[in-house]
C-alpha cells in the first residue's frame, strides 16, 4: 500500500518550500507546524543530512468533519507534507488522506479523505506546473 502522494521538482529547496506553502494555502490549508528535521538532527545528534522539512498542514473544515466522525482521528492530523532534497531534485510528499479510511475502517471518513485528496493533488499539480 502506498501512503504518499509525491512530486519531484527541479527547483531548489527554499523556493520549493515557499511554493508549497502558497500551493497549500490556495487549497484552503494552513501550516500549523513546521519541523526542520535537518536542523534538529544536527543540534541533537550532530548528524548532517540533506534538507528535510515536515509541514503540518490543516484545512479546518475538513479537520472538523473528520473529528466529528472520529475524535481519535486527531492522531492522524494535521496532514503531513514533507519537502526534502533528493540528489539534484526536491521531493514534495503528502500523506495520502485515504490512509485515514484504511486505518480506521470508518466509511464516514471517505468523503473527507476524498476531498482532502483532491485538494492536496491540486496543490501538488500546481507545483509541477510552476516547476
Amino acid at each position: 500500500m502506498s501512503y504518499d502522494r509525491t512530486v519531484r521538482l527541479d527547483t531548489d529547496f527554499a523556493a520549493t518550500v515557499a511554493a508549497v506553502r502558497e500551493a497549500l494555502e490556495g487549497q484552503g490549508f494552513g501550516v500549523l507546524t513546521e519541523i526542520d528535521v535537518t536542523a534538529t538532527l544536527k543540534a541533537k545528534l550532530d548528524h548532517d543530512m540533506e534538507d528535510y522539512l515536515i509541514l503540518g498542514a490543516c484545512n479546518p473544515p475538513l479537520a472538523h468533519q473528520a473529528l466529528e466522525a472520529d475524535r481519535a482521528i486527531g492522531l492522524l492530523l494535521p496532514c503531513n507534507v514533507v519537502v526534502r532534497r533528493d540528489g539534484d531534485t526536491t521531493l514534495v510528499q503528502a500523506l495520502d488522506p485515504a490512509t485515514m479510511v484504511t486505518l480506521t475502517g470508518l466509511p464516514a471518513l471517505e468523503s473527507v479523505a476524498a476531498e482532502a485528496t483532491a485538494r492536496l493533488d491540486a496543490a501538488l499539480a500546481s507545483l509541477v506546473e510552476q516547476g
